[in-house]
C-alpha cells in the first residue's frame, strides 16, 4: 500500500495508491469524517464495471448510496450535464451533510468535483479515478469544472477532495487508446520536471504498455508525488502550477476545435508537447536531439505526433481563449532540455510561428 499526502493546511488530504483499494472506500470515507448520503457520480461504462463494488464498500461502512450517471465523453462535460447532476442530487436528498464520490475518468472527476463545489455552496467529495489520466493528473490538485463551447475548462473552481483513492486494478478494464492517452500526462512530468521519470519511461516502455503492476504503481506514484509537490507550493495556479500545463496550450486548442470527438485529451496533449518542444528549440532552450527523443518516446507510447489541419484563424482564436491568456499573451510552458521547464510569453500568432505551424 502507498499513501501520499497533499499538504494544504485545512485542505490537506491523502492519496491512496494500491491494488484492490476499492474495497476500503467506505472505511476510508468514514476515517476522514464523511457522513450522510454518498452520491456516486459516474457513467454507464464505469458503473457496469465497478458500481456494485463501490456500493458494497460504502454500504458496509453504513452509508446510504445514490448513483448518478452522466454520459461518457468530453463532449458532455458541459452545463447541460451539470444541470442534470444538480437535478439528481436534489432528487436523492443530497444535503450539506452528504458527500459526492467521483467514480470514473477525468470528465467524471471534473463534473462531479464542480458539482460538489457548487451544490449548496460546497459539499465534500472523494475522487476514485479509474483511468490512468485521471489517476496521474486530473484527480489530484482540486481543479474542477466544465467546458464552454468556446474553450476547454473555462468554467470551474479550485476545490480540493477529501480523499483520492487509486485502485490500479481498474486499469485492467481500460481500453488501449485511453491507457496510452494517460501516458501523455506521465511523459509531461518527465519532460518538464523530472528527467529520471522520463528515463524510467524510456527504459520500461514495453513493461508499461504491458501494464505490469509494479511499473504502473511506480509511474502513478511518481506522477502524484510531482503534482502534489507543485500544488502544495501553488494551490490556485498563481504562478508555479502553470508548469503542469506543458503541452496543454496548443493541445487544448486542437481538442476544442475537434469538438472533443476526434482527439481524446491525452492525444491532443501529446501533439501539444511535440509543438512545445519545437517552440523551446526556437527559444534556444533545448536542441534537436531533445525534440527527437521526446517525439520518439511519445510515438513508442502509442500517441500521435502529427498536427491536425485546422483553419489558421480558428486556431488563433482557440489559443487566445486559453485560461493562461492575459493581455493578449499566453503564459507558455517550454522545456529546458529534458527534465526542466521555462516560462515564456507569446501571442497566439507568435506561437504558431515558433512551433512551425506557420512558416
Amino acid at each position: 500500500m502507498g499513501v501520499l499526502s497533499v499538504n494544504l493546511a485545512e485542505n490537506s488530504y491523502d492519496i491512496v495508491i494500491e491494488r484492490g483499494a476499492l474495497a476500503s472506500l467506505g472505511q476510508r470515507c468514514r476515517a476522514v469524517g464523511l457522513k450522510g448520503v454518498a452520491a456516486v457520480i459516474t457513467n454507464s461504462t464505469v458503473a457496469a464495471l465497478y458500481g456494485k463494488d463501490v456500493q458494497k464498500a460504502l454500504e458496509a461502512a453504513g452509508f446510504s448510496v445514490a448513483f448518478i450517471e452522466i454520459p461518457d465523453g468530453e463532449e458532455y462535460k458541459n452545463s447541460a450535464t451539470l444541470n442534470q447532476v444538480y437535478d439528481a442530487l436534489l432528487a436523492a436528498g443530497v444535503d450539506r451533510g452528504s458527500f459526492v464520490v467521483a467514480l470514473g475518468g477525468g470528465v467524471v472527476g471534473d463534473v462531479a468535483g464542480y458539482a460538489a463545489a457548487t451544490w449548496m455552496r460546497g459539499i465534500p467529495f472523494v475522487q476514485v479515478p479509474t483511468t490512468l489520466l485521471a489517476q496521474v493528473d486530473s484527480s489530484v490538485g482540486g481543479k474542477t469544472g466544465i467546458d464552454h463551447p468556446k474553450g476547454k475548462n473555462l468554467i470551474g473552481a479550485f476545490y480540493q477532495p477529501r480523499l483520492v483513492l487509486i485502485d490500479v486494478e481498474t486499469l485492467a478494464t481500460l481500453d488501449r487508446r485511453q491507457f496510452c492517452a494517460g501516458l501523455a500526462e506521465v511523459i509531461k512530468y518527465g519532460i518538464a520536471i523530472d528527467p529520471l521519470l522520463f528515463e524510467f519511461i524510456e527504459a520500461n516502455c514495453d513493461a508499461i504498455l504491458a501494464m505490469q503492476p509494479d511499473v504502473l504503481i511506480e509511474i502513478i506514484s511518481r506522477s502524484c508525488q510531482i503534482k502534489a509537490q507543485v500544488v502544495e507550493q501553488d494551490e490556485k495556479e498563481a504562478g508555479l502550477r502553470a508548469i503542469l500545463n506543458y503541452g496543454h496550450t496548443l493541445g487544448h486548442a486542437f481538442e476544442s476545435l475537434s469538438g472533443y470527438r476526434v482527439l481524446v485529451h491525452g492525444e491532443a496533449v501529446a501533439i501539444g508537447m511535440v509543438l512545445a518542444a519545437r517552440v523551446s528549440t526556437a527559444e534556444g532552450l533545448c536542441n534537436h536531439e531533445d525534440v527527437v527523443r521526446i517525439t520518439t518516446l511519445i510515438t513508442r507510447c502509442g500517441l500521435p505526433v502529427e498536427t491536425p489541419l485546422f483553419d489558421r484563424q480558428q486556431l488563433i482564436h482557440a489559443v487566445a481563449a486559453d485560461k493562461k491568456s492575459k493581455g493578449g499573451c499566453i503564459t507558455f510552458i517550454c522545456n529546458r532540455g529534458i527534465g526542466m521547464y521555462a516560462m515564456r510569453y507569446h501571442t497566439p500568432e507568435e506561437l504558431l510561428v515558433l512551433s512551425g505551424l506557420e512558416a
